[in-house]
C-alpha cells in the first residue's frame, strides 16, 4: 500500500538536498541508501568520472517499461533559501515541481510494486542526472539499456502527454575588431550587429512561424571597458510543435540571420546549431496507453492527455527507439521559478496512477 507520510518525508528530503546539474552526487547517495534500506540494490551506471545514474532492472526478465526521473535541478535563485516549505497541501522548494515530486512518486510506486510482486516484474526504475543541462544521464542510459516504453515524470499536471515538442538550441555570434570607443560606428560594433540579427529572428518568428516558442538567453559580450567589444554572442532556445518541419525551419533561420547589407561591415556573424531534438506524437492506442487510461479510472481521476511543450529526456529516448509518455505531478509553469511548488495531493495521485498502470500491465506476469 502506498504510504503518503513516507512519500512526503522522501520529497522533503530530496528538495532539501541541493542537486544542480553536475552536482548530483549527494542526492544519488541518499537515494541509493534509501533503495537499499527498502531491500533493493540499484546498479550504479557511471556517467562521468564522478557522477552516475541509479538503475533497477527486473531479475530474469526484460524490462517492458521504465519509470524515469531526473534528480538534478537548475541552480538555486537563493542558495540560502532553496529548501522545502510546506503550507497546507503545497510543498515549495527548488525542484519541487521539476521533478523531485515525480521522482518521489515513482520510487514509492515502484517499491510497492516490487514488494507485492517481487523482482521479476518486468519494470525498471531509472534515476538519471544532467537533464537540465546536456542530458548526459539519459544519453548514457540509452547506450546501455533499452525498453519499449518509458514514463517520464516531468510536471504535466497529471496529463498523459503522448506528444512532445521538438527543440532547437542555437548560438548566434558576432565577431569583429576591438576598437577605441571614440572610433566606433554602428557597422563595427559587434553588439549592435548581434542585436540587429536578433530583431530579424524575432520578426521571422512573428511573421512566418507564430506557432513556435522562442527564447533568447545568455546575451553577453567580451569585457571591453571604453572600447568596442570584439565579440558578442547569445543563445536561442526554440520549442517546436511535434509535427514541425525542423529542416525547413533551420534553413529559414539561417536566411533570417544573414545581414541585409554586409558591404560596409567589419563584423562577421555566425549561426551555429548546438542541439536538434525532434518532437514526436504517439497514437492513443496500444496496451500501455490502455493501461494508463484504465489506471486513471481505477484511481477515480478523469483521463487527460496533451502535448508536453518543453524539452526533456523524452526527446533522446524517442530518438533511441523508445516510446516515452510524459506524465507527472506539478505544473510546467511552476518549474524553474523562484517560488517553485507542487500540490502534495497531486504527488500521491501520480503515485497511484503509476501503481495502477503497472498492476494493469504486469500483474498477470508474476
Amino acid at each position: 500500500m502506498l504510504d503518503s507520510d513516507r512519500v512526503k518525508k522522501l520529497l522533503h528530503r530530496l528538495i532539501d538536498i541541493y542537486s544542480p546539474s553536475g552536482k548530483e552526487n549527494d542526492i544519488l547517495d541518499y537515494l541509493r541508501d534509501y533503495l537499499e534500506q527498502s531491500g533493493i540494490t540499484p546498479k550504479v551506471q557511471p556517467v562521468d568520472e564522478t557522477r552516475y545514474n541509479l538503475i533497477v532492472m527486473p531479475e530474469q526478465a526484460d524490462a517492458q517499461l521504465a519509470l524515469i526521473g531526473h534528480v538534478d535541478t537548475v541552480t538555486a535563485y537563493d542558495i540560502e533559501d532553496y529548501g522545502p516549505h510546506e503550507q497546507e497541501d503545497v510543498i515549495a522548494g527548488l525542484g519541487a515541481a521539476d521533478m523531485k515530486s515525480g521522482c518521489a512518486a515513482m520510487v514509492e510506486a515502484f517499491l510497492e510494486l516490487r514488494g507485492t510482486f517481487g523482482p521479476r516484474i518486468p519494470a525498471a526504475l531509472c534515476l538519471v542526472v544532467g537533464e537540465e543541462e546536456n542530458g548526459d544521464g539519459a544519453q548514457q542510459l540509452i547506450e546501455d539499456y533499452h525498453f519499449p516504453w518509458a514514463i517520464i515524470g516531468e510536471p504535466t499536471n497529471l496529463a498523459a502527454c503522448l506528444s512532445c515538442y521538438g527543440y532547437l538550441e542555437t548560438q548566434i555570434t558576432s565577431v569583429g575588431k576591438r576598437l577605441h570607443a571614440s572610433l566606433a560606428n554602428n557597422r563595427q560594433n559587434t553588439i549592435e550587429i548581434l542585436l540587429e540579427m536578433m530583431l530579424r529572428i524575432s520578426h521571422y518568428f512573428r511573421e512566418q512561424r507564430p506557432e513556435l516558442v522562442y527564447n533568447f538567453r545568455d546575451l553577453y559580450s567580451s569585457r571591453s571597458g571604453l572600447t568596442v567589444p570584439d565579440r558578442c554572442e547569445a543563445w536561442l532556445d526554440i520549442h517546436l510543435p511535434p509535427d514541425a518541419a525542423i529542416g525547413e525551419i533551420v534553413t529559414e533561420l539561417e536566411e533570417a540571420c544573414l545581414p541585409e547589407d554586409t558591404r560596409d561591415s567589419a563584423v562577421e556573424t555566425h549561426f551555429h546549431i548546438e542541439t536538434i531534438d525532434a518532437g514526436y506524437c504517439l497514437p492513443e492506442k496500444g496496451a500501455v496507453v490502455e493501461a494508463i487510461r484504465d489506471a486513471y479510472n481505477d484511481v477515480d481521476i478523469a483521463w487527460q492527455s496533451g502535448d508536453f511543450r518543453s524539452h526533456s529526456d523524452a526527446n533522446q529516448l524517442w530518438a533511441a527507439g523508445i516510446k516515452p509518455i510524459v506524465l507527472g505531478p506539478g505544473r510546467l509553469e511552476n518549474a524553474h521559478v523562484h517560488d517553485e511548488s507542487v500540490n502534495f495531493s497531486q504527488v500521491m495521485d501520480a503515485a497511484r496512477i503509476y501503481q495502477a498502470m503497472m498492476r494493469r500491465l504486469f500483474a498477470g506476469d508474476t
